[in-house]
């Protein structure tokens, strides 16, 4: 073995021997590792030069490491570490919710201090466990705003901001004529929603709080402005009873019935948390939302073809009416099936979809 690999060796044994027990001398050190006194000094030093926190305790006359400097023994279930397992490394490690591969990292970490017995376990369940989200958007070019936000939030420091919107400029002197004016941004949370990172805050311009897609963003700087986060902001309080996260200014009772080819996919999903099921004798399934506006949830019905009915509020009827006319119009008339049969390939096409 080379003497560098020897040396490396050597260190990584006197770090678990000074730290798993007490009373370690120089000579009992050296003993243990078959070198001098004076060559274990040589090794304490390079320890001490990488910022390893040994001391020497004069109670034990023996080298300890400050017992903060490690993490201490984790003690978890078989359960708690599957799952911790399953959300760091298969959802971040693998990043499939992007700018999580820290998380990845952080459960090596963890693993290592188990007992060996979890270890053991987990090595074999783990290989046979597979978690695949929906794929989010590319993340290179968003990781210097996510830096930026997060680093704004934790210091309360305003955000100044141009941001690449759909909606008209307000005619700031600042604009630069295409709507994407110059504003100043107090950051309350990141929240990752709908394949994509956001972030939740008061946007100055337009004087509300906002979600702001970070890919959308064409500048921003942190500015030396202090701001305060409201005690009482609560990401879920903002978003109310969205559908997704586009929170509208009316509460709806939304009615839908499906059909019994998709009755059982609808049952099965949690989708909206006042949602309530009501069964029916063919089969088919009434479900019932109490939603903030209607904006996503119009996208959401008529992803769903013909298998589903709006039948309440009529608002949402007619949005779908609307949507549905103008998707047959752009595709021109379907001569020679008729509307039964063109519905009945449609369900013979989609009833192995999974929604």
């Amino acid at each position: 073995m080379p003497a560098d690999y020897k040396r490396i060796h050597r260190l990584l044994h006197i770090l678990t021997l000074i730290q798993g027990q007490q009373g370690y001398t120089a000579q009992r050190l050296a003993d243990e590792c078959g070198v001098t006194v004076r060559t274990l000094y040589r090794d304490m030093k390079i320890l001490e030069s990488v910022g390893i926190p040994y001391f020497h305790d004069p109670e034990t006359n023996g080298y300890r490491i400050h017992k903060h400097f490690f993490m201490p023994p984790v003690e978890l279930t078989m359960d708690e570490a599957l799952a911790l397992v399953a959300l760091a490394e298969h959802i971040g490690g693998k990043e499939q919710v992007p700018l999580t591969r820290a998380a990845g990292r952080a459960i090596a970490k963890v693993r290592g201090q188990l007992p060996q017995v979890i270890q053991n376990e987990l090595s074999e369940i783990d290989k046979h466990i597979a978690i695949e989200l929906g794929k989010a958007g590319p993340h290179d070019g968003i990781r210097d705003v996510y830096d930026t936000v997060r680093l704004a939030i934790a210091r309360k420091r305003v955000l100044e901001c141009r941001y690449e919107s759909v909606e008209t400029s307000l005619g700031n002197p600042k604009s630069d004529g295409k709507g994407n004016e110059m504003f100043e941004f107090r950051p309350y949370a990141l929240l990752f929603s709908q394949r994509a990172w956001y972030a939740v805050g008061y946007h100055c311009g337009r004087k509300a709080v906002r979600n702001l897609k970070l890919n959308r963003f064409t500048h921003i700087k942190q500015t030396p402005k202090p701001y305060m986060i409201p005690d009482d902001f609560k990401v879920e309080d903002h978003l109310g009873d969205a559908w997704r996260m586009i929170r509208g200014p009316r509460k709806y009772e939304v009615e839908i019935v499906f059909d019994r080819e998709f009755a059982e996919t609808i049952a099965d999903t949690h989708w909206h948390r006042t949602q309530q099921a009501e069964f029916h004798e063919d089969g088919s399934i009434t479900m019932r939302f109490k939603v903030d506006g209607l904006d996503e949830i119009v996208w959401w019905v008529l992803s769903m073809g013909p298998h589903c009915e709006v039948k309440k509020p009529p608002e949402l009827v007619e949005r779908v009416k609307e949507l549905a006319q103008a998707t047959v119009t752009r595709y021109g008339t379907v001569g020679g099936t008729g509307r039964d049969s063109g519905v009945k390939s449609t369900r013979k096409k989609t009833r192995q979809l999974t929604h």
